[in-house]
């Protein structure tokens, strides 16, 4: 049964300070009447709510009467996740489970977000039907999310994403501004793995992806990435390059090993998605990466000009 969203349909979501939410927000807030709500108020457009408190994250949503939830919500650096086990299970788990008894309770759609990190890197690229393994605590509880989801709540939609690339200079906590910090403390050699592999997905293009498939009304779980796959090292010397820095910043090859303190968290060898029932069904809206990345990376040449 098709969804249409109008500008009298009421989307809440939650967790949306982070850089997902904030093209989430942009897009459907242009569309429909939304409530967005996170723990941490980093927007006039925010509302508090804790994913992780039942009562308060029902109250705040039950008031709001929504038509569709959207669930953003996640604790997502890897590091923080391993030190703090308890609070990620909070977050990534039982926030997930609460917001779902809550959907079935009002009986409306709900997107989950879930993560390419949940697969164990055993085989080179999976599709939607391959079986996960995470590895990581985080990848963990993000899975435990995924599995309540698909046993529990009625009417929803798991949406897998890969390398998160979004938000700009301050809001991106990923990769992309991770290289980025060090090009603008005038760094001139970027040491990057090229043992690591999997597929960036733009958060603009993931947010459209997500508004076009509520409206299929063809629930399930759905690999959402952007087209083609690189290794961390690819990314990095597309990005330098996007910023007419080849001549003058170095990108050398390193493994995983040169970072083993810093990135303790256990990692896949290889996350690389395929969407395979988004093409299937013709609802793929995903760029190619290279093509995601220059759309991306104009933020970037902007603040290098200011």
């Amino acid at each position: 049964m098709n969804f249409n969203i109008s500008n009298t349909t009421k989307v809440y979501i939650a967790g949306c300070g982070g850089m997902l939410g904030d093209a989430v927000y942009e897009l459907f807030n242009s569309k429909a009447i939304v409530k967005a709500t996170d723990i941490n108020l980093t927007e006039e457009w925010l509302e508090y709510a804790d994913v992780s408190n039942y009562n308060e994250i029902r109250k705040s949503i039950v008031d709001f009467n929504p038509d569709l939830i959207i669930n953003l919500a996640a604790l997502t650096d890897l590091e923080y996740c391993e030190k703090n086990q308890e609070q990620t299970w909070l977050y990534n788990a039982l926030g997930p489970e609460n917001i779902g008894l809550i959907a079935n309770q009002l009986d409306v759609p709900l997107v989950y977000i879930s993560t390419a990190g949940i697969v164990d890197g055993q085989q080179d690229v999976y599709n939607d039907f391959d079986k996960p393994n995470p590895l990581s605590i985080y990848a963990k509880a993000k899975y435990h999310g995924e599995l309540f989801t698909q046993s529990h709540v009625n009417k929803y939609y798991v949406f897998r994403a890969g390398w998160m690339m979004g938000g700009g200079p301050l809001k991106d906590k990923k990769f992309i501004n991770k290289i980025y910090k060090q090009i603008k403390s005038g760094k001139k050699e970027l040491f990057v793995v090229d043992d690591k592999l999997g597929t960036p997905t733009y958060t603009k293009s993931f947010a459209s992806g997500i508004f076009h498939v509520v409206q299929s009304g063809l629930y399930g779980v759905y690999n959402q990435v952007c087209n083609g796959d690189c290794s961390r090292y690819d990314v990095a010397k597309e990005f330098v390059k996007l910023l007419g820095l080849e001549g003058d910043i170095r990108v050398s090859k390193v493994d995983s090993d040169h970072f083993k303190s810093e990135y303790f968290a256990p990692r896949p060898f290889s996350e690389k998605l395929t969407n395979l029932k988004l093409n299937t069904r013709g609802l793929n809206v995903m760029p190619d990466w290279k093509e995601a990345l220059e759309d991306y990376s104009k933020q970037f040449v902007k603040d290098l000009a200011n």
